[in-house]
């Protein structure tokens, strides 16, 4: 495996697994791995409905990347408005919540400037599907005058312009976390195109699509995984222990740590229509 000393004397390491009609291939080396590789240009964008989405559901996928010197870009839908464990945290979790988030996506190694956080309340992003034009140009959420979960991801991406787009389990429990992968496919398709040009240039190429699991599984089985070495896993879990103010987090690192060091993703296919597809069974 591919490794390094650091300076405490543990050796960091990487490995990655995918799944085909011959066998399983492993390489230290991601572009044996994952199709298309990009080589420097490799930008991968992780998305979460919630700040600690990402280092509970992909954390591993993210440590590696920046590991291969992958750029990574972190987009973090919610506020965690709804996210107070207590009465006396309802007035102040949304400054608290945005700190922890800050405070975790640094520990983990994150560039600076690399992190997009937006205003939408959580528990109901459902209501924020679509995209309209702001009724309030002071409103928080708006991105060139509209607001809206579409229009803040089609920008997003053609900002960003990733190679690959983490995004969680479309069959996860929490439909905050169904409503941003559903918003992500069609932002994409916007992403790609002339629409709405006020949000940037078009995307040239479509990134690859990746799920990674919170709550449920996959909708089939995952052909990729991700191994780590037990510094990466261990630093996984201290990163997840910033969102001190979730205070059934424990329970969640504990779960985490049952896992160990592997992680997996699923690909997405972003599959449209083809003309005369069903033409033969007529």
């Amino acid at each position: 495996m591919n490794s390094y000393k650091l300076k405490q004397g543990i050796m960091t390491s990487v490995l990655f697994d995918r799944r085909t009609d011959r066998g399983t291939i492993t390489s230290e080396n991601p572009a044996d791995i994952w199709p298309d590789w990009k080589g420097p240009a490799e930008t991968w964008l992780f998305l979460a409905a919630h700040d600690d989405d990402i280092v509970t559901g992909a954390g591993l996928t993210f440590l590696s990347a920046l590991h291969k010197g992958v750029n990574v870009y972190a987009g973090v839908i919610s506020n965690g408005r709804m996210g107070y464990c207590t009465p006396e945290q309802r007035e102040t979790i949304v400054r608290v919540r945005r700190d922890e988030t800050l405070e975790s996506f640094q520990y983990l190694g994150l560039p600076e400037g690399h992190l997009y956080q937006f205003d939408y309340d959580d528990g109901s992003l459902a209501l924020e599907s679509g995209r309209r034009f702001a009724v309030n140009p002071d409103d928080t959420r708006a991105i060139c005058g509209a607001v809206g979960i579409q229009n803040t991801l089609t920008w997003l991406i053609r900002k960003v312009r990733p190679t690959r787009i983490f995004v969680m389990n479309r069959l996860d429990l929490h439909p905050d976390h169904r409503i941003v992968n559903t918003e992500l496919s069609i932002s994409i398709f916007h992403a790609q195109g002339d629409i709405w040009p006020e949000l940037g240039p078009p995307v040239p190429h479509l990134p690859l699509l990746y799920e990674y699991p919170t709550y449920s599984d996959f909708v089939s089985p995952p052909a990729i995984r991700v191994r780590v070495s037990g510094d990466l896993a261990e630093k996984r879990l201290q990163a997840i222990a910033f969102f001190k103010s979730q205070l059934q987090i424990e329970l969640l690192v504990e779960g985490v740590r049952q896992a160990g060091g592997n992680e997996y993703l699923h690909e997405m296919i972003f599959d449209i229509l083809p003309p005369g597809k069903y033409d033969s069974l007529f």
